[in-house]
């Protein structure tokens, strides 16, 4: 409960995850039929990058205000032009004073016939949240622990949709906890698409999460995980990564693409990198 996202808003972790829900958000809409998604713990949905929680931290600034500033390439600017179009115009004046978190990303991108749950345990931020969306018919903010959410809450009603997975990582174990939570919603909901964020610290992170999956008779699985420095038991977060369950088919091909370069503009040390893995696709 002492976890709170505005310190962390725009972070490399931020970057990473939106790009990638903005691009499986864009492929679900291929399909005329509506899908939901629901996001386990949202957060307060929109953040002020001047305030005293980011400016402490200063962590946007080595996130999105560097992708936001690099020229990328032809193939990387269409990859993340849906995330970075949301950010954009939420800061049209051209400063960065405002970062959308993933429940407002994807409510910038829903069609009308789509829906959002955005769940929330942290009691303030549940309210931040509410009333956000009040009023907001595409969108029902729910006051639950997010580890509740992930499996009494699929399958939707639409059949069709994206479960988004970011815990705040506070306590020993919640690697694997992740791994198999993901896989227990999984076997409720087969066909849905997973997207669970993980931190990489250590260095063994994805390996240990794909092997839960892989024992869970997973196999249309896929691991992205980029880190900016070495990975440092004793040290900072290294990068992050995400386990993604039913994966859009383009997906691994758009991220081989995106993430060397999204590793570069991000780096902060030698030994960073990134890696893309899909065992059955």
């Amino acid at each position: 409960m002492n976890y709170r996202h505005a310190y962390h808003a725009g972070n490399v972790g931020d970057v990473l995850k939106h790009v990638v829900v903005a691009r499986i958000v864009r492929y679900l809409q291929n399909k005329p039929a509506a899908f939901r998604v629901i996001d386990t713990h949202a957060g307060i949905g929109l953040y002020d990058l001047t305030g005293d929680e980011a400016s402490k931290t200063g962590e946007a600034e080595r996130g999105v205000a560097r992708v936001l500033s690099a020229e990328a390439p032809e193939a990387v600017a269409e990859l993340i032009a849906p995330w970075r179009d949301v950010v954009e115009a939420e800061n049209p004046d051209g400063a960065l004073l405002v970062y959308p978190g993933s429940p407002w990303l994807v409510r910038a991108l829903l069609r009308p016939q789509d829906r959002l749950t955005a769940v929330e345990l942290h009691p303030t931020d549940a309210e931040t949240l509410k009333a956000l969306f009040a009023g907001d018919v595409q969108v029902r903010t729910v006051a639950l622990d997010g580890w509740l959410a992930l499996n009494a809450f699929v399958p939707p009603k639409e059949r069709r949709g994206l479960v988004v997975v970011d815990p705040a990582f506070e306590v020993p174990g919640e690697i694997a906890r992740l791994g198999k939570g993901l896989a227990e919603a999984w076997r409720k909901w087969p066909t849905g698409v997973y997207c669970g964020w993980y931190p990489v610290k250590v260095g063994d992170e994805t390996d240990e999460i794909e092997a839960i999956l892989a024992a869970a008779g997973i196999d249309r699985r896929l691991m992205a995980e980029i880190t900016v420095q070495a990975p440092d038991a004793d040290g900072p977060m290294a990068g992050c990564g995400l386990a993604i369950l039913n994966p859009p088919y383009t997906l691994a091909d758009e991220l081989e693409a995106l993430l060397p370069w999204l590793a570069r503009t991000l780096a902060q040390a030698p030994g960073g990198g990134f890696r893309v893995t899909h065992p059955q696709l």
